[in-house]
Protein backbone atom coordinates (compact mmCIF):
# COMPACT_ATOMS: atom_id res chain seq x y z
CA UNK A 1 0.00 0.00 0.00
CA UNK A 2 1.19 3.45 -0.91
CA UNK A 3 1.97 5.98 2.00
CA UNK A 4 0.56 9.41 1.44
CA UNK A 5 1.74 10.71 4.74
CA UNK A 6 4.95 12.48 3.44
CA UNK A 7 3.59 13.71 0.66
CA UNK A 8 2.46 18.14 0.73
CA UNK A 9 -0.62 19.10 0.12
CA UNK A 10 0.38 20.01 -4.08
CA UNK A 11 1.56 16.68 -4.42
CA UNK A 12 -1.71 15.06 -2.87
CA UNK A 13 -4.05 17.30 -4.94
CA UNK A 14 -2.38 16.18 -8.34
CA UNK A 15 -3.11 12.43 -7.26
CA UNK A 16 -6.61 13.40 -6.61
CA UNK A 17 -6.77 14.81 -9.90
CA UNK A 18 -6.67 11.75 -11.16
CA UNK A 19 -9.08 9.85 -8.71
CA UNK A 20 -6.85 8.26 -6.48
CA UNK A 21 -8.49 7.84 -3.42
CA UNK A 22 -5.87 7.17 -1.36
CA UNK A 23 -4.83 11.01 -1.80
CA UNK A 24 -8.21 12.12 -1.43
CA UNK A 25 -8.39 10.03 2.62
CA UNK A 26 -4.79 11.54 3.06
CA UNK A 27 -6.31 14.88 2.45
CA UNK A 28 -9.37 14.11 4.55
CA UNK A 29 -6.85 12.61 7.56
CA UNK A 30 -4.40 15.72 7.63
CA UNK A 31 -7.59 18.46 7.64
CA UNK A 32 -10.59 17.64 8.82
CA UNK A 33 -9.88 17.47 12.77
CA UNK A 34 -8.94 21.02 12.27
CA UNK A 35 -12.16 21.75 10.01
CA UNK A 36 -14.24 20.08 12.54
CA UNK A 37 -12.65 21.94 15.66
CA UNK A 38 -13.12 25.37 13.53
CA UNK A 39 -16.64 24.56 12.68
CA UNK A 40 -17.65 23.34 15.83
CA UNK A 41 -16.63 26.76 17.82
CA UNK A 42 -19.25 28.50 15.51
CA UNK A 43 -21.73 25.79 15.38
CA UNK A 44 -21.47 24.02 18.21
CA UNK A 45 -23.32 21.11 16.87
CA UNK A 46 -21.48 17.89 16.01
CA UNK A 47 -24.05 16.69 13.39
CA UNK A 48 -24.02 20.21 11.47
CA UNK A 49 -20.45 20.53 11.66
CA UNK A 50 -20.31 16.59 10.14
CA UNK A 51 -22.37 17.61 7.51
CA UNK A 52 -20.25 20.87 6.73
CA UNK A 53 -17.37 18.60 6.50
CA UNK A 54 -19.09 15.92 4.11
CA UNK A 55 -20.23 19.01 1.89
CA UNK A 56 -16.65 20.20 1.90
CA UNK A 57 -15.26 16.91 0.97
CA UNK A 58 -18.06 15.88 -1.12
CA UNK A 59 -17.67 18.99 -3.67
CA UNK A 60 -14.10 18.37 -3.79
CA UNK A 61 -14.45 14.74 -4.68
CA UNK A 62 -16.84 15.71 -7.32
CA UNK A 63 -14.57 18.40 -8.90
CA UNK A 64 -11.12 17.00 -7.93
CA UNK A 65 -10.38 17.14 -12.20
CA UNK A 66 -10.95 20.97 -12.01
CA UNK A 67 -9.18 21.62 -9.12
CA UNK A 68 -6.65 24.95 -9.29
CA UNK A 69 -5.52 26.64 -5.96
CA UNK A 70 -2.63 27.98 -4.40
CA UNK A 71 -3.17 26.39 -0.58
CA UNK A 72 -5.27 23.46 -0.17
CA UNK A 73 -5.65 24.58 3.27
CA UNK A 74 -6.80 28.30 2.62
CA UNK A 75 -9.08 26.31 0.23
CA UNK A 76 -10.92 24.17 2.79
CA UNK A 77 -11.12 26.80 5.36
CA UNK A 78 -12.65 28.97 3.00
CA UNK A 79 -14.98 26.10 1.74
CA UNK A 80 -15.97 25.52 5.78
CA UNK A 81 -16.46 29.25 6.12
CA UNK A 82 -19.02 29.03 2.81
CA UNK A 83 -20.82 26.40 4.16
CA UNK A 84 -21.10 27.38 7.60
CA UNK A 85 -22.77 30.89 6.24
CA UNK A 86 -25.32 28.37 4.74
CA UNK A 87 -26.01 26.58 7.63
CA UNK A 88 -26.44 29.21 9.65
CA UNK A 89 -28.84 31.65 7.27
CA UNK A 90 -31.44 28.73 7.53
CA UNK A 91 -30.88 27.09 10.83
CA UNK A 92 -33.74 27.78 13.31
CA UNK A 93 -30.76 28.80 16.00
CA UNK A 94 -29.32 31.38 13.56
CA UNK A 95 -29.95 34.10 16.02
CA UNK A 96 -28.21 31.90 18.78
CA UNK A 97 -25.23 30.69 16.51
CA UNK A 98 -24.67 34.54 15.82
CA UNK A 99 -24.74 35.61 19.41
CA UNK A 100 -22.45 32.86 20.93
CA UNK A 101 -20.14 32.55 17.89
CA UNK A 102 -16.90 34.01 17.62
CA UNK A 103 -16.48 36.42 14.03
CA UNK A 104 -16.30 33.83 11.40
CA UNK A 105 -13.46 36.09 9.38
CA UNK A 106 -11.14 34.99 12.74
CA UNK A 107 -9.70 32.39 13.10
CA UNK A 108 -5.84 31.15 12.83
CA UNK A 109 -6.26 30.01 9.18
CA UNK A 110 -6.98 33.39 8.16
CA UNK A 111 -3.66 34.70 8.54
CA UNK A 112 -3.33 32.92 5.00
CA UNK A 113 -2.18 36.00 2.07
CA UNK A 114 -5.13 33.88 -0.23
CA UNK A 115 -7.87 34.33 2.33
CA UNK A 116 -6.91 38.15 3.20
CA UNK A 117 -6.98 38.52 -0.82
CA UNK A 118 -10.33 37.00 -0.76
CA UNK A 119 -12.27 38.85 1.96
CA UNK A 120 -10.66 41.88 0.33
CA UNK A 121 -11.72 41.15 -3.24
CA UNK A 122 -15.54 40.36 -2.16
CA UNK A 123 -15.67 43.56 0.18
CA UNK A 124 -14.08 45.74 -2.96
CA UNK A 125 -16.93 43.78 -4.98
CA UNK A 126 -19.55 44.46 -2.74
CA UNK A 127 -18.91 48.07 -2.86
CA UNK A 128 -19.15 48.30 -6.41
CA UNK A 129 -22.89 47.26 -6.32
CA UNK A 130 -25.37 49.67 -7.30
CA UNK A 131 -26.86 50.96 -3.58
CA UNK A 132 -29.85 48.71 -3.66
CA UNK A 133 -28.00 45.48 -4.26
CA UNK A 134 -25.25 46.13 -2.47
CA UNK A 135 -27.91 46.61 0.55
CA UNK A 136 -29.60 42.84 -0.18
CA UNK A 137 -26.36 40.96 -0.57
CA UNK A 138 -24.77 42.29 2.40
CA UNK A 139 -28.05 41.76 4.63
CA UNK A 140 -27.90 38.67 3.05
CA UNK A 141 -24.25 37.46 3.00
CA UNK A 142 -22.99 39.76 6.47
CA UNK A 143 -25.92 39.77 8.57
CA UNK A 144 -27.78 36.03 6.83
CA UNK A 145 -30.99 37.44 7.07
CA UNK A 146 -32.98 34.92 4.64
CA UNK A 147 -34.59 36.80 1.29
CA UNK A 148 -38.02 36.67 2.99
CA UNK A 149 -36.26 38.81 6.14
CA UNK A 150 -34.29 40.93 3.93
CA UNK A 151 -37.85 41.64 1.80
CA UNK A 152 -39.59 42.62 4.37
CA UNK A 153 -36.72 44.76 5.97
CA UNK A 154 -36.60 46.63 2.18
CA UNK A 155 -40.35 47.11 1.70
CA UNK A 156 -40.03 44.47 -1.34
CA UNK A 157 -41.10 41.45 -2.88
CA UNK A 158 -39.17 38.48 -1.85
CA UNK A 159 -38.75 37.43 -5.76
CA UNK A 160 -37.35 41.03 -5.83
CA UNK A 161 -34.56 40.24 -3.31
CA UNK A 162 -34.18 36.95 -5.04
CA UNK A 163 -33.59 38.18 -8.33
CA UNK A 164 -30.95 41.10 -6.79
CA UNK A 165 -28.70 38.15 -4.86
CA UNK A 166 -29.02 36.11 -8.29
CA UNK A 167 -27.50 38.46 -10.23
CA UNK A 168 -25.07 39.70 -7.44
CA UNK A 169 -23.71 35.93 -6.96
CA UNK A 170 -23.18 35.65 -10.98
CA UNK A 171 -21.12 38.80 -11.09
CA UNK A 172 -19.28 38.07 -8.11
CA UNK A 173 -18.55 34.89 -9.71
CA UNK A 174 -17.36 36.48 -12.73
CA UNK A 175 -15.16 38.97 -10.86
CA UNK A 176 -13.25 36.24 -8.73
CA UNK A 177 -13.45 34.08 -11.94
CA UNK A 178 -11.65 36.46 -13.47
CA UNK A 179 -9.01 37.03 -10.45
CA UNK A 180 -8.44 33.98 -9.00
CA UNK A 181 -9.34 30.61 -7.86
CA UNK A 182 -12.16 32.10 -5.74
CA UNK A 183 -15.08 31.22 -7.85
CA UNK A 184 -14.97 27.95 -6.81
CA UNK A 185 -16.23 28.58 -3.32
CA UNK A 186 -19.42 30.64 -4.73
Amino acid sequence: MESYIDLSDHELISLLKDGNVGAFDAIYHRHSAGMYKFAYRILKDEDECNDVLQNVFTWLWEHRHNLSFTSLQAYLYAAVKFNLAGVIRVSTRRTEILAEAPVITEGVEDSSLELKELMYLIRSFTESLPEKAREIFELSRNQYLTNKEIASRLGLSEKTVENQMTISLKKLKAHLGRLSFWSVLL
